[in-house]
């Protein structure tokens, strides 16, 4: 199961059955991307736990290194958490990551891929969470189908799909034709569009999360939107996480752009240069995530 923390699946890696990724490697990368983006987990989970009152068991399906499914652990303190995903060094590091959070006795990992694999779940699940691991299904229907089923009744369903893609800088920069971030969200509109076409057993699917929702057979559907507002002038570990995107762009879609976009990217990500987001005065990082829930009826 590719999990999928904030904008990693738009850059054209990390998919696949993942034999080709070095997952001890990215472990790091993700880690402290989540930890960057952790405002808009810790907002969302506010908001979830006016609707979810002292669940006993929250399920984090495709969870990544854990840092989610440890926030979940500290946001509802009566809960366990098991972190479920198909790759088992980053569940190594979200037991680490428990451990070192004095969550241990109450947090477990599932390794396997979603959805078979929550039917090994001992028991059914007060909260589902899923951030932006359906979309690696090929049939997300079925997929919200399994995840429903795996729900204890009155339980919850918690989707992180849609929002919009994010900004890191002007749309004038100095350098290059403005609009940069514009064209290279529709390669990545592209890129998701194949990788979502080539998955086995793809289904296309209208993207109305509460009508999906709802034909899965749970009621009470609520949407809401959560904003990640890192204003300029940047930290060292956002100026990181927007270097490391746009360098993941440059490697995915360079051959997608036109010579002015090349350099420009080339510059932006070259430590070296005065214009680069290493320096800049201008970085920023703005995005919208939405969640949507509903409810197994009682």
């Amino acid at each position: 199961m590719a999990h999928d923390h904030h904008d990693q699946h738009h850059t054209g890696h990390g998919h696949g059955n993942g034999t080709d990724i070095d997952w001890n490697e990215m472990g790091p990368l993700l880690e402290s991307q989540a930890e960057l983006f952790s405002p808009v987990y810790e907002r969302a989970m506010a908001w979830l736990a006016q609707e979810v009152t002292e669940p006993g068991l929250i399920v984090d399906a495709g969870s990544g290194p854990g840092v989610v499914s440890c926030l979940f652990a500290e946001a509802f303190p009566g809960a366990r958490v098991v972190a479920v995903d198909g790759t088992a060094p980053l569940l190594e590091r979200a037991r680490a990551r428990a451990a070192r959070q004095d969550v241990a006795d109450r947090f477990g990992t599932l390794a396997g891929e979603l959805p078979e694999v929550l039917d090994s779940l001992d028991y059914p699940a007060d909260l589902l969470w899923a951030s932006r691991s359906l979309h690696h299904l090929g049939d997300q229907r079925a997929g919200l189908a399994a995840f429903a089923e795996r729900l204890a009744p009155g339980g919850t369903l918690a989707l992180l799909e849609g929002g919009l893609p994010s900004r890191f800088l002007p749309r004038d920069i100095g350098i290059g034709r403005p609009g940069l971030q514009a064209r290279l969200d529709a390669l990545e509109a592209e890129w998701f569009a194949r990788m979502r076409a080539d998955l086995p057993g793809s289904v296309a699917e209208t993207e109305d999360w509460p009508a999906l929702l709802t034909a899965a057979g749970l009621g009470h559907t609520r949407t809401r939107t959560f904003l990640l507002d890192l204003p300029a002038p940047a930290t060292d570990r956002a100026r990181g996480y927007v270097a490391t995107h746009l360098s993941r762009l440059r490697a995915g879609f360079g051959d997608a752009l036109d010579a002015d976009d090349r350099t420009t990217l080339d510059r932006l990500t070259d430590p070296a240069d005065p214009a680069s987001v290493h320096v800049r005065p201008d970085v920023f990082i703005l995005g919208a995530y939405t969640v949507h829930t509903a409810v197994r009826p009682v």
